[in-house]
């Protein structure tokens, strides 16, 4: 029940960013006085639908997308000065200029999309990836500054018996010549949380690692908190070579064989509690999403092909692999399915709202992408048009008409085929291959 709990927590919560999307392109649009005469959620049949003044407002079936039908995307024929049709593209374009221009009402050539100015396309086409930016700086905020991430707290986990050399793997069982941890051999419990470390106040898990290891094999006073009571105790950490981590992994040599140094131990570990950033390291954060997603834009191409030979072959996939709408569903479900300690309400809540920002941002990305029928596609006829004007202005010739973007339709037909292709290949290799969190 908690899976199908997630999976349609998702699916609402996509329904809203596709909805705000199209609301992104909708405010701007009318308020440049465009004539809107649809806003849909979804596609194929409409399962509910009202008309509010000259829109009209849709749920439809296929949660996969959804649209603003703005009146005049396209140039009528006259005013691209009635192009030939002498190839099957040019007749691919001459239908879509006549299926535009039917939209337009006697009178309201001027409230055409294609009349607006450069910037106010723009405007109007960057609204919906720009609206999927702030949705998910929003709920990236909530996460980071309000119910916190995953970290290390300052309350003990476990409690090491033995100093296990280094090299060895940590859940080693111990052994009689195996060196009594200085952490148990203090009395350290696990569920104890420290309070202070030599004198010192500790208010963070890196603090006091960091002092532990800077103490040497020294008698250091420490305060634990028990039960509700203050416990002191002396521990006399040891010196033990422990690995050189960079970057959170473990340096080696040319050899392979680990890097180390000689530090401070005591043989704990830290549990894990959420904790609130200030909301100054957000911009970091959502800079970083959209760097490694743009990144992963770049390499589509190489990435899919990685996909179909793990789909159709005996290859396994990893974890930065690319997933499908249903990818993302299992994931929704294992996060609100996992029985995990430590692993609650908030933390579930937690991972949800950041794999909605996650969409949001693949959304804003993926859709400045150049090429029609996405907005990028728009933008960039919008900005050739724009920059046609200016040559012409500087030159001193007459103003040019608008540009022809339906010359550019059936190149949007062929992109649109990709990506249903490429949206088949992600849906049958979630499907025989899936990836999984755990």
């Amino acid at each position: 029940m908690a899976y199908l709990l997630g999976v349609i927590v998702l699916v609402v919560g996509v329904l809203v960013s596709i909805g705000l999307h199209e609301i992104g392109h909708m405010v701007p649009a009318k308020r440049f006085g465009v004539r809107v005469s649809q806003y849909m959620v979804g596609f194929g049949p409409t399962l509910w639908s009202r008309t509010k003044g000259e829109t009209e407002y849709g749920l439809k079936a296929i949660p996969l997308g959804g649209y603003v039908r703005l009146v005049g995307m396209y140039p009528t024929a006259q005013a691209v000065g009635d192009p030939p049709q002498r190839t099957v593209f040019g007749k691919i374009a001459a239908q879509a200029r006549e299926a535009s221009a039917e939209e337009i009402l006697p009178g309201e050539d001027h409230r055409a999309f294609y009349r607006l100015s450069t910037p106010k396309k723009v405007i109007v086409m960057l609204g919906g990836p720009f609206m999927n930016l702030l949705i998910a700086i929003v709920l990236l905020t909530v996460v980071i500054s309000g119910i916190g991430v995953a970290g290390s707290s300052t309350t003990l986990t476990a409690v090491n018996q033995c100093v296990v050399p280094a090299g060895a793997e940590a859940t080693r069982e111990c052994t009689d010549a195996d060196e009594l941890a200085p952490g148990a051999a203090a009395g350290l419990q696990p569920g104890d949380r420290v309070v202070s470390y030599d004198g010192v106040e500790i208010t963070s898990w890196e603090q006091l690692s960091s002092l532990i290891q800077e103490t040497g094999a020294t008698p250091v006073p420490i305060v634990v908190e028990r039960d509700g009571d203050e416990v002191a105790t002396t521990v006399t950490p040891v010196v033990a070579e422990r690995p050189v981590y960079e970057n959170g992994v473990p340096k080696t040599t040319a050899d392979g064989e680990p890097v180390t140094h000689e530090v401070g131990f005591l043989g704990i570990r830290p549990g894990t509690e959420l904790q609130t950033q200030p909301i100054s390291t957000v911009p970091g954060v959502v800079g970083n999403a959209v760097a490694q997603t743009a990144g992963v834009v770049v390499t589509l191409p190489a990435r899919l092909a990685d996909v179909a030979q793990s789909a159709f072959g005996s290859a396994e996939r990893d974890e930065s692999t690319i997933i499908s709408v249903v990818g993302v569903g299992r994931f929704a479900g294992e996060i609100a399915s996992t029985e995990a300690e430590g692993y609650g309400p908030a933390e579930r809540v937690a991972s949800m709202l950041g794999l909605l920002a996650s969409l949001n941002i693949a959304l804003f990305v993926f859709n400045l992408i150049p090429l029609l029928p996405l907005d990028g596609g728009h933008v960039v006829g919008a900005l050739w048009e724009g920059a046609r004007r200016q040559i012409a202005r500087l030159r001193g010739r007459a103003r040019p008409g608008p540009f022809d973007t339906a010359r550019l339709v059936p190149l949007a037909y062929g992109v649109f085929v990709v990506l249903a292709g490429m949206g088949a290949l992600l849906i049958y290799a979630d499907l025989v291959k899936p990836v999984s969190l755990g």
